[in-house]
């Protein structure tokens, strides 16, 4: 990959974090403010990148667009978006879908409730694995060297007091998803959330994704949820038979 597409594609992700001094753009790739700036330049004409009113810089709508244009080339996202939007309706409470990416995993779809739980994830964005009911749902059920390349890169950063700091002690905790069939979020990323999580199967028996109910505590705790699982797991059953997967 060319150092010029590299820095711009690490130039989107940071600024859809949030929008981006010129400044920290420099920072982010230890050159001077003018070489930023031609770069920076060249994705607002393309409409890639563009410039509050503050002088500071943000993706651009064509991104958005492009973005819209291909989760609807997405099949996957295409078949479980009526079945999560169904299961949000019924239990009231958002609703997420999440895959692997290489070694990542990845938000792309949700479902929120008017009045329900408005998260800080975003479709596109990352989970925070070692925390996520989703990514727990998933990785307990990759086959031992892709859960064993995504293992390797958790630094197992505490947020909460319920954070699993350590491989092994994540590890032990997929086991116990294996055995169960679901996995959850005890407040492990903000202590004031949890979830219930769910595999989703393919045609050939192989883990194609997780699905989440979370909500606030206040709302539902641990023990609520767990009482939603029946809804859960015939959500994911459903999505499964339709993908070819049977028991």
């Amino acid at each position: 990959m060319s150092q010029t597409v590299r820095r711009a594609i690490d130039l989107l992700e940071y600024c859809s974090q949030r929008p981006r001094e010129l400044r920290e753009i420099a920072e982010l790739w230890g050159v001077h403010r003018t070489t930023a700036l031609r770069l920076v330049q060249t994705l607002i004409e393309g409409g890639f990148v563009r410039k509050d009113d503050k002088g500071r810089y943000g993706v651009g709508f064509r991104l958005a667009a492009l973005a819209e244009s291909a989760l609807d080339q997405f099949d996957l996202r295409t078949l479980v978006h009526p079945y999560i939007r169904d299961l949000s309706e019924r239990t009231g409470h958002t609703v997420q879908f999440a895959v692997r990416q290489g070694s990542r995993v990845v938000y792309v779809d949700k479902i929120e409730p008017p009045d329900a739980i408005h998260l800080n994830t975003r479709i596109g964005g990352y989970v925070v694995v070692h925390t996520a009911g989703v990514s727990k749902a998933i990785l307990a059920h990759l086959p031992p060297e892709q859960r064993d390349r995504i293992l390797d890169e958790i630094t197992f950063e505490r947020y909460t007091d319920n954070t699993i700091t350590s491989r092994a002690a994540f590890e032990q905790r997929l086991d116990e998803v294996r055995a169960t069939g679901w996995a959850y979020d005890d407040g492990e990323y903000e202590p004031i959330s949890n979830c219930v999580a769910a595999p989703v199967w393919d045609h050939a028996g192989n883990v194609a994704g997780g699905i989440s109910i979370t909500t606030l505590k206040p709302q539902a705790d641990l023990t609520a949820l767990k009482k939603l699982l029946p809804d859960l797991l015939k959500t994911t059953t459903g999505i499964s038979e339709e993908l070819g997967w049977r028991p």
